[in-house]
């Protein structure tokens, strides 16, 4: 049998590419076929993994099936925790891990597993930091009574209502997360129960981490350990502490992100010198039929279009059809504080000034509107957002 010893934080070299931890509770009946299924699906992977088994104080004879598991199969852990709790047991599991990715799904493989290699390639190649599968997206495929789809959507609207969230679905059991970004959200998380996964969610979110989106094949199981009341008050508990955290500031988000920084920045810059010189272009033509004032307006209308569009994709790494609207009349609103800053400087201008002065600084006025639209881009525009990248 081999079983789980604490272990250093994943700062030594990786040992697999990818481990899954399922978290049981008196799952008896659905144990041994479901963990054979995965098993046996992993192996053929392109990548390395292990599966943990973390039992929530199971009180069947879900440990004996387990340690039972880890013996007969390669590469199958088994961790004993004597408390209930999801997030206690993702915690636990996580923050011993020896991977390059952590990722977890339910013990009755709702979730078809032909979504776990989409879940897992965009952190493998560095490109996302948290994966998530989805089951309110139009492309999933969901088989579950009218009860709990009002129920998922729901709670997931009010998220996007009080906490201004961006992704789709907190709780479906199918995450994933670079291990070089798990230590930093464990820290701030508090939930230990199914409130986790939320929380997980919009603490990375809030900190410009890519969120990964994989629509699912997903079939509800009758015999779910889910308690729909209770789970129901503790996630209204846990939106509202978050939302006090967030609004008191004693969250302080920008210490986990990894993202943003000089990279983002400089990401930034280079849409921002091409959509300057953009601009420039536009104000020269414009400006052979139009005044300067009017000319500088159609300029700007222009090329903030494809500054928005370019930096969504560019800069925040956000691409499909979700929100680009949104976006783009938010950057319209933007444009607004470029217009007063340019437009004043176009009516300060002296007639009798050289086309070329006049280009000078006007140019000059739009760079310091980019950099007051960075701020507003980041905390605002696409703070909330994330990537969608769907299979």
């Amino acid at each position: 049998m081999t079983t789980l010893e604490v272990r250093p934080a994943p700062t030594v070299t990786a040992l697999v590419d990818v481990e899954i931890v399922v978290p049981v509770y008196n799952e008896e009946q659905a144990l041994r076929s479901s963990i054979l299924a995965l098993h046996g699906y992993t192996r053929t992977m392109p990548w390395t993994s292990r599966i943990v088994i973390a039992d929530n104080a199971s009180t069947d004879s879900t440990p004996d099936m387990a340690r039972a598991l880890a013996e007969q199969l390669p590469d199958v852990e088994y961790l004993r925790l004597e408390q209930k709790g999801r997030g206690r047991a993702l915690r636990r599991a996580w923050s011993q891990a020896r991977a390059r990715v952590v990722a977890y799904m339910d013990v009755d493989l709702s979730t078809d597993l032909a979504a776990l290699p989409v879940l897992i390639a965009p952190l493998l190649s560095g490109h996302s930091d948290v994966a998530i599968g989805t089951r309110l997206s139009r492309t999933s495929r969901v088989v579950r009574g009218p009860k709990r789809e009002f129920i998922s959507r729901t709670y997931n609207r009010l998220l996007r209502w009080t906490l201004r969230s961006g992704f789709s679905d907190a709780q479906c059991g199918f995450k994933a997360v670079r291990a070089d970004r798990v230590t930093a959200l464990l820290e701030r998380v508090q939930d230990e129960e199914w409130f986790f996964d939320t929380e997980l969610l919009v603490v990375a979110e809030r900190n410009g981490m890519r969120i990964h989106e994989v629509p699912v094949d997903w079939i509800d199981d009758p015999d779910s350990r889910v308690d729909i009341v209770s789970t129901a008050v503790s996630d209204l508990r846990g939106i509202a502490r978050l939302g006090r955290e967030i609004a008191s500031g004693r969250i302080r988000f920008r210490e986990v992100s990894q993202t943003g920084g000089p990279g983002q920045v400089l990401r930034f810059l280079v849409v921002g010198i091409a959509s300057t010189a953009l601009y420039a272009a536009l104000y020269l033509l414009a400006r052979q039929l139009l005044d300067p004032v009017t000319a500088n307006i159609a300029a700007l209308l222009l090329a903030t279009a494809a500054n928005t569009a370019v930096n969504r994709r560019f800069t925040f790494g956000i691409t499909g059809r979700d929100g680009w609207m949104t976006h783009q009349v938010k950057g319209y609103a933007v444009l607004a504080i470029a217009l007063v800053i340019t437009t004043l400087t176009a009516w300060l201008l002296p007639a009798t000034v050289s086309r070329t002065t006049e280009l000078v600084a006007l140019t000059a006025a739009n760079l310091f509107a980019t950099l007051v639209r960075f701020v507003l881009f980041r905390s605002w525009i696409f703070g909330g957002s994330h990537d969608r990248h769907t299979r």
